[in-house]
């Protein structure tokens, strides 16, 4: 063989072994958590939920990556309680590679309406756009954004919201796709609860999500039937944002390969 084949076929195996490498190289996986009061948290934290596990990770309210426990919401400390993120990491973490790990990043605010958030809003002391660009920002430093997952629109289930409400989360999807810089970044969205006092403007919102669904196809719809509610008609219990916490896991193990 003369030296040119030689070198050519020494490069192919490099190039090769680098590619590997690259492909073995931890990851880690970031996933945003954003809406209302049913994605912050109102479940009682129990001690199964504070167990820590080094390859799920969060940010404190200073920005610091910290190991993750429930509650992982801190924007309303009154109103602090379980959540979703932990239950979500947890089923989804089996199914990565042995050495990547999660990181589950908050920005939910009980409360809060999707004018509230296309309008960059002080809500609750936080301004809820600006807030969702920092945490971003964050979790791109840490690793790969992969899906938002979003639970809001019990602020939106009344008369003077609900008829525009199905118009405004096309421009929010497309708002938070844009500071993510993927106009491609699937987006998870909860469902409302079929427990509520206000049933008909509810299930309003919920059809308004299929709707949106069905057009984008990079959007996924989490079910929340035979969830149940803390006693307030409102908020999931802990048993329930446990369960939901698998349903967007297992929901983005269905439609991301």
């Amino acid at each position: 063989m003369n030296a040119t084949p030689l070198k050519l076929v020494l490069f192919i195996c490099v190039l090769a072994t680098l590619q590997a490498c690259q492909q073995q190289r931890p990851q880690t996986w970031v996933f945003i958590m954003a809406g209302q009061s049913n994605m912050a948290g109102r479940g009682i934290v129990e001690p199964q939920d504070t167990v820590t596990n080094p390859r799920i990770l969060t940010i404190d309210s200073l920005g610091n990556v910290i190991k993750a426990k429930e509650p992982l919401h801190f924007y309303e400390p009154s109103r602090v309680g379980l959540d979703c993120g932990l239950s979500f990491a947890k089923t989804l973490l089996p199914q990565l590679p042995e050495n990547d790990t999660i990181m589950i990043i908050p920005t939910a605010v009980g409360g809060s309406a999707m004018s509230q958030w296309l309008g960059d809003s002080l809500y609750r002391n936080v301004k809820l756009l600006s807030n969702f660009k920092e945490k971003v920002a964050i979790g791109r430093q840490h690793g790969e954004i992969k899906a938002i997952l979003w639970h809001q629109g019990e602020s939106d289930a009344n008369e003077k919201s609900i008829a525009a409400y199905p118009g405004k989360i096309p421009q929010l999807l497309s708002t938070f796709r844009s500071i993510v810089q993927n106009d491609s970044l699937p987006i998870f969205m909860g469902e409302l609860g079929s427990y509520s006092n206000n049933n008909d403007y509810w299930q309003m919102v919920n059809r308004a999500i299929h709707e949106y669904a069905a057009t984008d196809q990079n959007v996924s719809v989490i079910g929340t039937q035979g969830l149940i509610h803390k006693g307030d008609s409102v908020h999931f219990n802990s048993e329930g944002q446990r369960e939901i916490g698998k349903r967007f896991a297992n929901a983005y193990r269905r439609t991301v390969k």
